[in-house]
């Protein structure tokens, strides 16, 4: 299925809403929304895109609040395949994008063992445009080569945790912490133990691209007083790119 072709009814789509501004979304995925005949929405999306659903579209909140009261992963499944049975447009709204970090493989495989034609339309990844929105290149050709991503819904050392931080914290590298507001005081001291230096650049990227976004600097050593009190999302940075000043390189 082309994702630039009109949506079929009986199929659902799964569309990046990047970061959470509108204009960072893809041609091809503003266009979804326009054709859906039902949009199931979480908070990460871009609200103002819904201004874009044509008329008669059902929209359905589906937020997931870190928390909170939330849907649960099982009933968004269902409500995909259902709504995709009864002959609909269905376009699942996510922020970020879909098989990066979040639960769009999930759904993807509901769909596919219930028989419902499913596509993707990937969006833009927080983990680089947070970055970027806040003045940090997640790589500078003097300071990092590379980045690593990691997901710190799981912190470390609990048995879930298949991250080995102690490798992560091997110099050289970006660290870049997905879902991690509520574990960054653990992982913190597992970067720490695991031999980052604690006087390592870091930064926190809170509700990027919106209207409400913040950008707090620091060190490793105290990044998490620093950004205290941030709610998700947001995105932490370490490494010597996080104390990078683009306006000290151009003076």
């Amino acid at each position: 299925m082309n994702s630039l072709a009109p949506l079929q009814p009986g199929t659902v789509t799964l569309v990046g809403g990047g970061p959470g501004d509108p204009g960072l979304v893809t041609v091809a995925g503003l266009r979804a929304v326009q054709q859906a005949d039902v949009l199931l929405v979480d908070h990460l999306a871009p609200q103002e895109l819904l201004q874009e659903a044509p008329e008669g579209c059902e929209v359905v909140d589906v937020a997931k609040l870190p928390r909170a009261e939330f849907v649960p992963q099982e009933r968004i499944n269902q409500l995909l395949v259902e709504h995709a049975r009864a002959s609909r447009r269905v376009v699942r709204l996510k922020g970020g994008d879909p098989f990066v970090f979040g639960r769009g493989s999930e759904e993807w495989e509901a769909c596919a063992a219930a028989g419902v034609a499913v596509q993707v339309i990937p969006g833009i990844s927080s983990s680089i445009a947070a970055g970027e929105l806040a003045g940090i290149p997640v790589t500078h050709r003097g300071l990092s080569q590379g980045f690593t991503v990691v997901s710190g819904h799981v912190p470390p050392g609990d048995p879930r945790s298949q991250v080995d931080w102690a490798a992560i914290a091997q110099p050289g590298l970006t660290i870049v912490v997905l879902m991690g507001v509520a574990n960054l005081p653990a992982i913190v001291d597992a970067l720490v133990d695991g031999g980052l230096s604690p006087a390592t650049p870091a930064a926190v990227v809170a509700d990027a691209a919106s209207a409400s976004m913040q950008v707090f600097r620091g060190t490793l050593a105290s990044i998490v007083a620093d950004a205290a009190g941030v709610h998700p999302p947001a995105v932490t940075i370490i490494g010597a790119v996080a104390g990078w000043d683009a306006n000290a390189t151009a003076r």
